[in-house]
């Protein structure tokens, strides 16, 4: 009887077999191409093909970044076992090294009013390679690993090409049009439904993505430390914990007290240290921060009415511009309007913490022995005298009585030395 139960669920389970769910993860690519980046996209394929999903989706939002940290991206996603789609979300771009990105995916997608290209590789200043050997090595590298992604994936190698070498960039219709993408999608949704039946090339091997009328869709999202160092990887950012926790640590030091400053500094600089470690920086750009700030602070020991100030916010400047000029940053663009705006705002910042500080620092001090300088007495006795309510020893500069009035000028151990006091 046991047996022919067991057979009759066998044949029941062939005859009407459950229905299967297709999975989906859909993980976020947002800020600066970098190593936390490259080790989240890595991390992710690597997840997505052990839970069998049907389709991975990156939704991508990027002004670009590093070459090194872009190809190893790019890599992660030749190697996907899952087909993977490269969705730019409204309002996003896919610029400089998030094109190489986009073309590396099996499914390119764009949604209207955002932008793909301008992947012109430029020093870490912003500034075009200068002619010669090394622009050749790196536009004719850079040019060859888009051909070989672009021709895999099937698409456009000329128009994509000419991302790089004539800074080309896209709207997501010319982009549809160039046949440099495959999809418009205005959201996740449309982008599902185009996507299913479909056909991909993976590696050697042609497979349809299928999926299911019942799907379920997950997030994939970096962890808040991976945020943090994400945050902190980007040029701008760390270069604007350097210079703060600089200022912030010199300050702590000349009006020593409180902590507060000094402990604000050493985080950011411990923030900003992060950053570098995930970027390619030049100790060149780290020597003329400092070497600004230096200036700075001399201009408020020396008192020299912000001469050094003027010629330090500068220097601040030109620092921001090398910082990140190093090799395997070719294709990291960094705004310079943004490192002058930085430096000037720390300069006003500067201007008015020193302002603070000189005042502190010439205000009359009011406490310990120095601040009894000056203060009025009144001689109740041969000897004595009373100050702010208190009873003290008192030897004079001349004849005084009771009833006189003077001021401390000086103190000889616990007893105070009075004059009279002028009328």
């Amino acid at each position: 009887m046991k047996k022919s139960l067991l057979t009759l669920a066998l044949i029941l389970t062939l005859t009407f077999p459950s229905h299967a769910k297709s999975t989906i993860t859909l993980a976020e690519l947002s800020g600066t191409v970098g190593v936390q980046m490259e080790e989240f996209v890595r991390d992710t394929v690597r997840t997505s093909s052990i839970n069998g999903d049907s389709l991975l989706i990156f939704q991508l939002d990027t002004p670009g970044g590093l070459v090194e940290a872009m190809r190893g991206i790019v890599q992660s996603i030749l190697s996907s076992q899952v087909p993977v789609a490269v969705w730019i979300p409204p309002g996003g771009r896919a610029a400089s090294a998030g094109a190489f990105i986009v073309q590396s995916a099996h499914i390119a997608a764009m949604s209207p009013g955002t932008n793909i290209g301008a992947a012109h590789p430029v020093t870490g200043g912003g500034e075009d390679i200068p002619e010669g050997d090394m622009n050749t090595k790196v536009m004719n590298d850079l040019k060859a690993q888009m051909r070989s992604v672009v021709q895999l994936r099937g698409r456009n190698i000329d128009t994509a090409e000419a991302m790089i070498t004539e800074s080309v960039s896209l709207t997501a219709t010319e982009a549809l049009r160039e046949h440099v993408i495959d999809i418009i999608a205005p959201d996740i949704n449309a982008l599902i439904k185009a996507v299913s039946g479909r056909r991909v090339k993976n590696g050697s091997q042609s497979m349809r993505i299928t999926l299911d009328d019942e799907i379920t869709v997950s997030r994939a999202t970096m962890s808040f430390t991976e945020q943090v160092i994400q945050f902190v990887s980007s040029p701008e950012i760390a270069y604007l914990l350097l210079s703060g926790g600089m200022m912030a640590i010199f300050f702590e030091v000349i009006t020593p007290g409180g902590f507060i400053l000094g402990t604000t500094g050493g985080v950011m600089l411990l923030l900003g240290a992060i950053g570098l470690k995930m970027l390619p920086f030049n100790w060149a750009g780290i020597v003329l921060i400092v070497a600004g700030v230096v200036l700075m602070a001399v201009d408020l020991v020396a008192g020299t009415s912000g001469v050094l100030t003027l010629l330090g916010l500068p220097v601040m400047c030109l620092g921001g511009v090398f910082l990140f000029r190093a090799p395997g940053g070719e294709l990291l663009q960094i705004s310079l309007s943004f490192i002058a705006g930085i430096a000037i705002a720390l300069g006003i910042c500067f201007g008015v913490m020193a302002y603070v500080v000189v005042k502190g620092l010439r205000r009359k001090v009011a406490t310990g022995r120095q601040g009894m300088l000056g203060l009025t007495v009144e001689v109740i006795a041969d000897g004595q005298v009373k100050c702010r309510g208190e009873i003290w020893r008192a030897k004079y500069d001349e004849p005084m009585t009771v009833g006189d009035v003077g001021v401390v000028t000086a103190l000889d151990g616990m007893t105070l030395v009075i004059s009279r006091k002028d009328s």
